[in-house]
């Protein structure tokens, strides 16, 4: 079992800048793509970026050029750097972590971004 606890959501005002972490724990052997994914209210969860083992990456349409994706194998953490922020970027973020093909998920952490 692989358990996962995201961190660094908030309140960010329009244009502002926010970086996210997803830390991995327990059986953490061979986790494959790691990714971000966002959930707005009355919508469906849907990808914002995604990494392989061996660092490529995969984004949204949406947010590219603005959010990037990175991870630290050492440390078994994952990374959304999240500038530029818009209105319609509010919404639970959840990390993502792929193992022997199964999927777990983190328990979400909220980005606001508002006046």
């Amino acid at each position: 079992q692989v358990q996962l606890v995201e961190s660094g959501g908030g309140l960010v005002q329009p244009g502002g800048s926010l970086r996210l972490s997803c830390a991995a724990s327990g059986s953490i052997l061979r986790i494959g793509a790691m990714g971000w994914y966002c959930q707005a209210p009355g919508k469906q969860r849907e990808l914002v970026a995604a990494i392989t083992s061996g660092g490529s990456t995969n984004y949204a349409d949406s947010v590219k050029g603005r959010f990037t994706i990175s991870r630290d194998n050492a440390k078994n953490t994952v990374y959304l750097q999240m500038n530029s922020l818009k209105p319609e970027d509010t919404a639970v973020y959840y990390c993502n972590a792929m193992q022997y093909g199964m999927d777990y998920w983190g328990k979400g952490t909220l980005v606001t971004v508002s006046s």
